[in-house]
């Protein structure tokens, strides 16, 4: 008989780790440290990773609503928020809606004595331009609650609801929002701009002691600062009247919006409105003047006014509108001095 082949030697038994249960306690910590630095790493990878693939959206809302809350808009902005509002639609909606569609905010500029408004006009950003609309002072208006008026009284009458759904009626597009600026405003504001530079076409002297009004202008290209804009902004008593007046408004219009269009006046606007102060009211909110004002920056600028004719009524001169069809074909011959 064979003898049995000795079994083979048996490895040696592993030596459990030597030390007392705190030590033990520290590794099996450091363990799952050493777990949860690996998972957190591969989160920020992944992080940064989507980052890298949607930049614009969060810039874009980040910059609009940083700027609508009253914080400085970057130097950046002019540029870069521009190329961002002419991308696709539904970016432009999402991050400003006052860059595109039809929506339309009512400026209305006051006296300093009364509700009047001097100055009419609308502003609609729309496909890169910002069309502005001047409404005449005296465009003849068929108001359901307050009978035949004028344009420039529908705020003293009405407050902002009249006005906004009359000057929509006359340009066939709902006004969603306003702006009332008392001409105090423009006052300070030019001020704060370090004025205006216009070419003033003619001697423009007029005084109103009753309003305060004083105005003694010369002809030629000068900077215009505070009571002297106010005076170039309503001198109406010359023989253009009030169409005189409304071109001398686009001059300012064109001259305001160059420099409202810089990035360095941009991120002066909390400042400026905090100046201006009582003598400015709108229903914008903050995040929408904002929007409206970067969608301005990125555009270019165009002027109009509420086509028409001169329409005379119980000894009255109106701007009858086109769009009153009331009217179409009535004739209208001017009173006997």
């Amino acid at each position: 008989m064979s003898q049995a082949q000795p079994s083979p030697p048996r490895p040696p038994r592993r030596e459990r780790p030597r030390g007392n249960s705190r030590q033990r306690a520290a590794a099996a910590a450091a363990a799952v440290t050493d777990l949860h630095e690996r998972r957190r790493r591969r989160e920020r990878t992944r992080t940064e990773r989507q980052r890298r693939r949607l930049p614009l959206v969060p810039f874009a809302l980040g910059a609009a609503l940083g700027y609508g809350l009253a914080g400085p808009l970057p130097q950046m902005t002019g540029g870069v928020l521009a190329a961002l509002l002419h991308g696709p639609t539904k970016l432009v909606e999402l991050v400003n809606p006052f860059g595109v569609g039809e929506r339309q905010v009512l400026v209305l500029g006051t006296d300093k004595v009364s509700d009047s408004t001097d100055v009419m006009f609308t502003v609609q950003v729309k496909d890169g331009t910002t069309r502005i609309t001047q409404v005449p002072r005296d465009t003849f208006v068929e108001s359901g609650a307050h009978g035949v008026t004028k344009a420039n009284a529908l705020y003293a009458l009405g407050g902002p609801a009249a006005a906004k759904q009359e000057v929509g009626q006359l340009l066939n597009a709902p006004v969603e929002r306003y702006v009332r600026v008392n001409l105090r405003a423009v006052e300070r504001l030019a001020d704060a701009l370090g004025g205006v530079e216009l070419d003033v076409p003619k001697r423009l002297y007029y005084v109103d002691n009753s309003q305060g009004l004083y105005i003694d202008l010369y002809p030629g290209r000068q900077l215009l600062k505070g009571e002297a804009l106010e005076g170039f902004l309503r001198f109406r008593h010359d023989e253009l009247g009030d169409l005189g007046r409304m071109e001398r408004q686009k001059l300012v219009l064109r001259e305001v919006f160059r420099k409202l269009a810089q990035p360095s006046t941009l991120t002066q606007l909390p400042a400026l409105l905090q100046i201006a102060g009582d003598d400015v009211k709108t229903d914008l909110t903050p995040v929408e003047m904002g929007q409206l004002l970067t969608a301005m920056a990125g555009s270019k600028l165009a002027t109009g006014q509420l086509p028409g004719r001169v329409f005379w009524q119980d000894d009255l001169s109106y701007w009858m509108p086109n769009s009153n069809t009331h009217y179409t074909g009535v004739m209208s011959n001017e009173p006997a001095p």
